[in-house]
Formats: structure tokens, sequence, C-alpha cells
């Protein structure tokens, strides 16, 4: 049974998260209606203000703490309850990322960051903004230490032993966003916070996007990866299965670690000044984080049908039937599934040297990203909440919660087919990222963007609109699962932690080598970007001072 520090701990890192889930959520909606020009901001409020707002508290805030939410409790169950030094040091972390997290935040909010989510040089924001960006990963890094502190003491309690494939996938998952995090944090105190306070008058363009990227790319997994935990460890749970293959799951994990880091310049493809060579070899390490997704479907698919088989189902595709679809723990993870199938493939065009030239600065970008993170990941999170706050505040997921829980992955379902499906054909069409409504003085192909039915602005603001309302319903199941519903009064009545059974009798021990993968991740980072980073250091540009544009 989770333990009360754990509990508190894992809920103070839910509420923050959904907190900054309903502010971005509503910039969105302001976004696709100031867009579609219907819509203006007042004098003080900007665009670029909630644009940021928008990326930053959904992408970064949002994601980051439910996932350190969901390991917390993941891993208390898994290995047991945190010693009180693993407590204290993970208070602490939630505490320096909560302070980072506030400090950026009203930088934002004041109208002294409306650089955006990826926040590119030169565009140059308060340098207090760049140091809450900073301590928001230092606290990510002293709460990340303190799991890895427990599940190095448990290792060390059971030598030889293979630890539970959770505890495993969390320990994988953090390991990649710390040695992910080494680059951003490189730019912003050696960079963005001298250049943004005035000690130094320039900034080195190039190389603050390559650092940025070499975290940008393998953040995409960090959200990924603990929706990758959910399909693999929970929901064979939930449809009365057992984990495929302990060793195939380890496996992909351990492809991630090695292969979605020394691939930023992917993003970088239509910048000068980055060797095409870089460019290719990096390219063919994106198309290598495949093979783990493929291996994850498989194993995924795999076990749908030997557990619907073992169900009864005959025919080729009878066990589809048998998937517990009034389950919405299942039904909104498995829809979640079905929409990283195309946006997939969008990440394949994306990566691509010529498609990306023609859909690189357009809205499709955006339509895929949201199409990835805002439908997979996201949604999956959702699946996970209906049942995760239930778990560690013993309160009952009601049959009126659970009707609502189908109305909001429903809503969140169609609403984001709708906007994404407009964004990423408004971006075949042309029409930019990053701006708010222009009408190029009535030339005739932006004009297209704002008719017809699937292929212009107004489908996109339906589509935010429905998801918006999709929102509201999650934030109050939230807010009812956490205060309102009645608490279970017995243990048989409570909420459980559904955590499959895996099978470790047969995993090789060297999958928990992490000395190994570690070490052979570093050597291919090296390999992938030490040459063309001393080039931008070496034959570095005068530099570029810093602008607002807000």
């Amino acid at each position: 049974m989770i333990g009360r520090h754990e509990k508190k701990l894992s809920l103070s890192y839910i509420g923050v998260a959904y907190a900054a889930f309903l502010i971005g959520t509503f910039c969105g909606l302001m976004q696709v209606f100031i867009r579609n020009n219907a819509l203006k901001l007042p004098s003080w409020l900007d665009y670029y203000q909630i644009l940021t707002a928008h990326g930053v508290l959904l992408a970064l805030i949002y994601t980051t703490y439910f996932i350190f939410a969901f390991f917390i409790a993941g891993i208390s169950k898994s290995i047991g309850n945190f010693s009180p030094g693993v407590t204290f040091a993970s208070w602490a972390g939630f505490w320096v990322t909560t302070f980072g997290t506030v400090l950026a935040t009203v930088m934002i909010i004041s109208g002294k960051a409306s650089v955006l989510y990826t926040f590119y040089a030169p565009l140059k924001a308060s340098g207090w903004y760049y140091v809450g960006l900073a301590l928001f990963i230092i606290g990510t890094w002293i709460s990340g230490f303190a799991i890895i502190g427990h599940y190095a003491g448990w290792k060390k309690q059971n030598k030889g032993a293979i630890s539970p494939l959770f505890a495993f996938m969390t320990v994988a998952t953090l390991i990649l966003w710390i040695i992910a995090c080494l680059g951003v944090v490189a730019t912003v105190v050696f960079q963005y916070i001298p250049w943004a306070f005035g000690w130094t008058k320039t900034i080195n363009v190039e190389l603050s996007r390559t650092l940025f990227w070499y975290f940008g790319h393998p953040l995409v997994y960090f959200w990924l990866l603990p929706a990758y935990m959910a399909w693999y460890v929970i929901v064979p749970n939930i449809i009365g299965g057992k984990v495929f293959s302990d060793s195939l799951a380890r496996l992909a994990f351990v492809l991630f670690i090695l292969f979605s880091m020394p691939v930023g310049f992917h993003h970088q493809m239509v910048e000068p000044g980055i060797g095409s060579f870089w460019k290719f070899l990096q390219t063919v390490l994106t198309f290598m984080v495949i093979i783990p997704s493929l291996m994850t479907a498989f194993s995924i698919f795999a076990v749908f049908e030997t557990t619907g088989r073992d169900m009864g189902a005959k025919s080729l595709f009878g066990w589809f039937k048998k998937l517990p679809w009034r389950d919405v723990r299942f039904t909104s993870i498995f829809i979640a599934m079905a929409f990283f199938i195309p946006g997939g493939a969008g990440g394949i065009i994306n990566a691509s040297f010529q498609l990306d030239e023609a859909v690189h600065n357009t809205l499709w970008v955006v339509g895929h990203f949201h199409i990835t993170v805002g439908t997979p990941v996201a949604m999956t999170f959702m699946g996970l909440t209906f049942w995760l706050i239930p778990y560690l505040t013993g309160r009952k997921f009601t049959a009126a919660l659970k009707r609502l829980a189908f109305i909001q992955i429903f809503t969140w379902s169609i609403g984001m087919f709708l906007m994404s499906t407009s964004q990423h054909i408004l971006g075949l069409m042309g029409a930019p990222r990053r701006t708010a409504y222009a009408g190029y003085n009535g030339n005739p192909q932006a004009k297209e963007w704002f008719d017809g039915l699937f292929s212009n602005h107004v489908t996109m603001a339906i589509g935010g609109s429905i998801l918006f309302l999709s929102a509201a319903i999650l934030i109050y199941i939230v807010l009812v699962s956490l205060f309102i519903s009645p608490k279970a009064e017995h243990e048989k009545d409570a909420v459980q932690f559904p955590m499959a059974e895996s099978d470790v009798s047969r995993t090789p021990k060297f999958l928990e080598n992490w000395g190994l993968w570690i070490g052979i991740s570093l050597t291919l980072i090296l390999f992938a970007y030490a040459i063309p980073v001393l080039h931008m250091i070496q034959h570095a540009p005068p530099g570029s001072p810093g602008f607002k544009t807000w």
C-alpha cells in the first residue's frame, strides 16, 4: 500500500499539473479564435503571450508534473515506500521545480517572456524567466535522483534480482530525461542568463538552438515513455492479461535511451551552418527510434490477442470483441494508441529532408504536435487520471464519474481530430505557424485558408472549442475525485493500482546494466554532436543582440 508521504507528494504533483492544464487549454481556446479573426485581445494582453503560456504550461509543466506523480505512485507500488532521506529529497525537488514554474509563469503572464515554448534566440525574455526554467529543470533532477536512489536501495537489498518492470521503466525514463536536460541547462545557464541580464552583449544563436534541440526531441520521449509504461504494464492488467514479454519491453526502453537523443538536427533541417552529413546522420538515427516503437505496437497487440483468445475468441479478429470497451480506463488508452498511428506517420515526413522543406514552418507541424503529444500522451494521462486520483485519495470513482469520463474522452477525440486535421491541411496549403491572424492584404492564397469546410481556420476553432469543453469536464472529474466523491468504506471497494504481472525468469540481467547503456548513449551523442558543436564554437559569428518584438 502506498505510504502517506508518497500519497501526498503524488497528489501535490497532480494538483499543479491540472492547474497548468486548465490555464494552458484556455490559452489554446483563445488562440484558435484569434487566428480566425473572431477574437480581439485587450491592449494589455498579447497573442504571443498566450501562445507562450499555452506551450509551456501544457507541453512542459502539465506533462512533467503528471509524469512524476505517476512515477512516485507506481514505484512505491512496485518496490516499496520511500525512506526518510528519499522523501526529503523528493519534496525538495518538488518545491524547487514549483518555485521555478511559478517564476517562469509570472514572467510570461506579465509580458516579459513572450518568446514561445522554444524560446529561440535572438528573441530575449527577462533574465528571471530563464532562471525559472533552470530551477524547473534542477528541481526535476533532484526528484529524479531521489527516485533513482530509491531504486538503487532496492537493488542493494535484492542483489542479483531483476527489478520490477515498472521500476525499470521509471529509471530508464529518468536517465533519458537527465541526459537530455544537459543541453538545455548548458544553453540556459551559460548563454541565456548572462545574455538576458546584460553580462554579455550577444548570443551565439546557432549554438543555442542546437543545444535546445539536443534537449527538445528527447523531451518528446520523456512524454511518450510514461504513456508506453501504461500501455505495457497497466493495460494488460485492465484487460485481464499479463505483460507479453518482459525482455522485449526492457529492450525497447533501452533502445529509446540510445536513439532518442543524438537526433536533434532533424529539427534544424532548414538552418545554415550545419553540415549536410551531420543532418543526414541524425536523420538516420531518428528513423532508428521507429524500431522500439514498432516493438511496442507488436507487444501491445499481442497482449490484446492472446488475452482475447484465452477468453474464448476464435475468429481472426474475435479477440477485438473481448476487449473491455465499457471500461473507460481501457477505452481512453486504446483511442490514444489509435491516434498515434497517423501521428507517427507524420513524424516520418517531418524527419525527411525534402518533405520537411515543404512543411517546416507551417501549421502542419502544429497539427503533428497535437496529434502526437496532445492525443496519445495526453489521453493516456487522462485514462490514468481516472483511477490514479481515486487510488491516492481512497475515494470511489462513481458510476456518474465513469459516464462523464466517457463523454470527456470522446469529446477530446472529436475536438482533436477536427483541429489537428485542419492544421495538417492548412499546413499543406502554406498557412504559417507561430502567427496570429494574418490576411496578407487579401492575397488569394491566404484567402483559401479561411474558405471551405475542413481546410480552414473555422474548423480549427470548432475543434479547439470542443477540446476546451472536454478539458472543463476533465477538470470537474479531477476536482470531484480529489475532494467530493465518497470514500471507499472497505478495502475491496477501493480503487487499486492496476499493475500487470511480468515474468522475469528469462529476462537477461545485462538489460539492467545501466553503466553500459549510458556509456553507449553518451558515445553516440559525442559522435553525433562533438564535431558540429565545436565548429559552431570555433567559427562562431559575432553573435546577436537581443530583440523584443512584442
